[in-house]
């Protein structure tokens, strides 16, 4: 993936500081000013979470703040939508991970 250098509003890329930022255990490349979710994105990453209870992937969809389909866990805070949150140095980003289903497993049991 790649970055646009140069844009007539937020100007030169090469102008801005980088940072390195974690998500679920590996260490990526941002730049000051920049949400989770275009981060994530430049790096090639398109899969924020997965559903809570079917598993199916999701991503970036309205970036807007809207849908919350892009919730992470920030620093241990969870439910934050990335396409609105900055990303700070040695920030620790994680994906939401699918839950066990504990109504079906008390009916197995029974």
């Amino acid at each position: 993936m790649s970055r646009i250098s140069h844009h007539p509003v937020l100007g030169d890329l090469a102008s801005r500081k980088s940072l390195s930022f974690e998500f679920d255990g590996k260490t990526y490349e941002a730049y000051e000013n920049e949400t989770i979710a275009a981060a994530l994105l430049a790096n090639g990453i398109r899969q924020l979470r997965v559903h809570e209870e079917s598993g199916t992937p999701r991503g970036i969809y309205c970036n807007i703040g809207h849908c919350m389909e892009c919730r992470v866990t920030v620093n241990g805070q969870a439910n934050k939508r990335a396409c609105l949150t900055l990303v700070e140095q040695d920030m620790i980003v994680e994906g939401g991970k699918q839950l066990p289903n504990l109504i079906k497993r008390m009916v197995e049991q029974q």
